[in-house]
C-alpha cells in the first residue's frame, strides 16, 4: 500500500512538473517570437476536457502607460464576431421567425437580386455562407450601398457568378444579417446578442462601445514604416454616439458592426468556443442552438473555401493539422478561435498589432497558434 502511494505520488509529481515545464517552455518560446515580430499585446488560452486548461497574457493594452494585457482585458476581435450573428439569426430560425431559405429581399425591405442573374433568389444561407454573388466594392458601412433607391451604383455589389456558385468573403453579408437579427427579433441588435448570446454564458463583452468599461480595452497599433513607430489605430472603439443617439431602427445596425465589432477577453471567448465544441451546448448545459443548427454552421458549403456559417474548415494554419473555427484582422489586430474536429482542444488567440506588417503581421495567427500547439495539444 505505501509502495503504491509513492508511486502515485511520484506520477503526480512527474505530471506537475510537465506541466510547468511545458508553461515555462512556451513563455518563452512565444517571447522571442513576439520580440521577432514586434508584438504589442497577446492573449492566449488552451482548451482541453471541455475546460481552459491555459490561459496567459504578454506585453501591454498601451504603449504610452505600459499597462499590461490583464486577464479581463477586451479586444475588438473583427470577423470572429460574425459567428456571434449566425448564432443569433439561427436562433430566430429556430424559433420559426424566419428560414435559411428566405429570400432576403423579404428582410431587407429593397430587392437584393444579383442583376446578372435576377431569377436567382439570394437566401439568408447564401449571405451567411457567403456565396451570395456580393462583394465589399462599394463598402458595407451602410445598407445603403446595396439599395437601388440609394445608391446609382448599386450593381457593383454583385459579382459576375449567380448566387450559389461561387464563394468570397464579403463583410457586408453580415452587416445585413445583423440588420435583419434587429427587424425579426425587436430587439436592437447590439442588446439582442448580450441578451441571448452572451448573458446565458456568463460572458462579458458586447458591441457598442459605451456599454462596456472602456479602462478594460486593448488599444491597436498598425506599425507606420515613414515614424518608424506603432500608431493607435483608435477608431477601432469609436463609440459613434452621434448615429447611436439617431439610431433608426432596422437601418443604423452595421453601427455596430454585427461583421466585426465584438469586444471580448481571450477566456471569454474560449468559454464561447466551447459552446461551438458542444454543437450549441456550454459545458455547463446552457444551450444556445440546437445540435443540427451548430453542425450546419461547420458544414462547408464551398468545397474550395470549406466554410460553412461564419465557421470555416482549415488545414493551412498549423502544419498538418484540421482546424474549425473563423479568425478576425482589422486595425492591427488578428484573433483566432479554432478547434479540433474530434473536439479534443481548441485554442484562442489575440494579438494588438505587429511591429511586422503585410504577410508576417498575419502569421502572427500562425506562429501563435503552432506555438500553442505544440506546447500543449501536440
Amino acid at each position: 500500500m505505501k509502495l503504491r502511494f509513492f508511486v502515485l505520488a511520484a506520477v503526480a509529481a512527474m505530471t506537475l512538473s510537465c506541466g510547468e515545464n511545458a508553461e515555462e517552455a512556451f513563455v518563452k518560446d512565444i517571447e522571442a517570437y513576439r520580440q521577432q515580430m514586434g508584438n504589442v499585446g497577446l492573449a492566449v488560452a488552451v482548451v482541453k476536457d471541455n475546460k481552459i486548461v491555459y490561459h496567459a497574457n504578454f506585453g501591454v493594452k498601451d504603449i504610452e502607460t505600459q499597462e499590461p494585457v490583464q486577464d479581463n482585458s477586451l479586444f475588438r476581435i473583427a470577423s470572429i464576431s460574425k459567428s456571434f450573428s449566425a448564432v443569433s439569426m439561427l436562433q430566430l430560425v429556430e424559433k420559426g421567425l424566419v428560414s435559411l431559405d428566405t429570400d432576403v429581399s423579404d428582410l431587407a425591405g429593397f430587392p437584393v437580386r444579383n442583376p446578372k442573374f435576377p431569377d436567382k433568389v439570394i437566401t439568408l444561407e447564401l449571405l451567411m455562407s457567403h456565396t451570395s454573388s456580393l462583394n465589399d466594392s462599394q463598402g458595407y458601412f451602410t445598407l445603403d450601398v446595396i439599395n437601388p433607391d440609394a445608391n446609382p451604383n448599386w450593381a457593383k455589389c454583385y459579382n459576375d457568378y449567380a448566387p450559389g456558385e461561387g464563394y468570397e468573403y464579403c463583410n457586408l453579408n453580415y452587416n445585413m444579417v445583423g440588420t435583419f437579427i434587429e427587424k425579426l427579433s425587436g430587439e436592437r441588435f447590439d442588446q439582442y446578442v448580450v441578451h441571448h448570446v452572451l448573458e446565458p454564458l456568463g460572458l462579458y463583452g458586447g458591441y457598442c462601445v459605451d456599454s462596456l468599461d472602456t479602462s478594460r480595452f486593448v488599444k491597436l497599433y498598425n506599425y507606420d514604416a515613414k515614424q518608424d513607430k506603432m500608431v493607435e489605430q483608435a477608431e477601432a472603439y469609436a463609440p459613434r454616439r452621434d448615429r447611436i443617439d439617431n439610431y433608426r431602427f432596422g437601418y443604423d445596425t452595421p453601427v455596430f458592426s454585427p461583421t466585426g465589432g465584438m469586444k471580448i477577453s481571450a477566456c471569454d471567448l474560449a468559454k464561447y468556443m466551447m459552446m461551438h465544441m458542444g454543437y450549441g451546448t456550454s459545458p455547463d448545459g446552457v444551450t444556445l442552438i440546437t445540435k443540427e443548427h451548430s453542425q450546419s454552421m461547420q458544414t462547408p458549403r464551398s468545397d474550395e473555401e470549406h466554410y460553412g456559417l461564419a465557421i470555416g474548415i482549415v488545414d493551412d494554419r498549423i502544419p498538418g493539422v484540421t482546424l474549425v473555427g473563423h479568425t478576425g484582422g482589422a486595425y492591427g489586430l488578428r484573433s483566432a478561435m479554432y478547434f479540433a474536429p474530434d473536439r479534443s482542444y481548441g485554442l484562442v488567440m489575440i494579438s494588438s498589432g505587429c511591429k511586422v506588417d503585410g504577410e508576417g503581421d498575419q502569421n502572427i495567427i500562425n506562429g501563435t497558434l503552432t506555438r500553442m500547439y505544440n506546447h500543449f495539444c501536440k
